[in-house]
């Protein structure tokens, strides 16, 4: 059973759940949004370039990738009122448009980027996903990525896996996670056919649910790196877990990526799935 809690938006993405509030970005409206049961859909901020990933700095404060700004923003929660500020410019770091983002326990923030602007169905060239310390600073994480996008941890924070959505093929890759945030002891999870993984959430048993646009799917993926479902689902391209038992998958659509086509149609909603195993915690 699936219902839609959100529609007539452009382009969703970046969902998290967080203290009982669904937050994303309409990205070619370029707004930071909060959706909950007991106030509906709330505009936050405006993002210039494009927002994109949101990770946390901490429980009041949001961290926002900008696409064509190629840098990350802090969009306070409390006191709305105050503008978003620059909390890291990614450029040194980011060959093209910043994309997906995910930050730990200590507001460390791992970011993604395209490569470069070739479009789909063409190469692209390997990207360098970064690492944003609490303090701004910026330094790279892993090379020779390709088009780094949704990512989780898992093992309580051990391991970060990251979907290479245009890697040949698509898959999902594991790090492991050092004190100090750094990654190494790269490896495969999982290798799809033809499906492009995209927006990523985590559940409780470490199993992951993955949005497949082009095949109009999320899919979940166990452990050990086995498909165990497959929920047809048109366009998804983002997903988060959460809700009041953990158990609702939020999935983000677009009938298209293209931002002059979705900025007419508006045709982004977002839709809630009901799924057997909770998110962590």
């Amino acid at each position: 059973m699936t219902h839609t809690i959100v529609d007539r938006l452009t382009f969703p993405e970046g969902p998290r759940w967080h203290a009982g509030v669904l937050y994303f970005s309409d990205m070619h409206a370029g707004e930071i949004c909060a959706w909950s049961e007991s106030q509906g859909l709330r505009t936050l901020a405006q993002i210039p370039g494009r927002p994109s990933g949101i990770g946390f700095l901490s429980d009041d404060v949001l961290l926002v990738t900008s696409q064509e700004d190629r840098c990350v923003y802090r969009v306070p929660l409390v006191g709305c009122e105050t503008a978003p500020v620059v909390h890291a410019d990614v450029s040194s770091i980011a060959t093209w448009h910043l994309n997906d983002m995910i930050t730990d326990r200590a507001g460390r923030a791992y970011v993604g980027n395209y490569g470069d602007g070739a479009p789909p169905g063409e190469p692209i060239k390997p990207a360098t996903l970064a690492l944003v310390q609490p303090s701004g600073e910026v330094t790279a994480a892993a090379d020779d990525l390709y088009f780094p996008n949704g990512m989780v941890f898992r093992r309580g924070g051990a391991e970060l896996v990251v979907a290479e959505t245009r890697s040949t093929p698509g898959r999902l890759t594991v790090f492991d996670v050092g004190p100090d945030g750094s990654l190494s002891h790269r490896r495969t999870l999982t290798e799809f056919d033809s499906e492009w993984p995209d927006g990523l959430a985590i559940d409780a048993l470490d199993g992951i649910w993955v949005a497949s646009p082009f095949s109009g799917e999320v899919i979940r993926v166990d452990a050990d790196g086995r498909v165990t479902d497959r929920i047809a689902i048109a366009n998804p391209y983002a997903v988060a877990l959460g809700g009041v038992d953990g158990r609702d998958l939020f999935v983000c659509t677009s009938e298209s990526w293209e931002p002059e086509r979705a900025v007419v149609e508006r045709s982004g909603a977002i839709h809630v799935l009901r799924v057997e195993v909770p998110a962590e915690g």
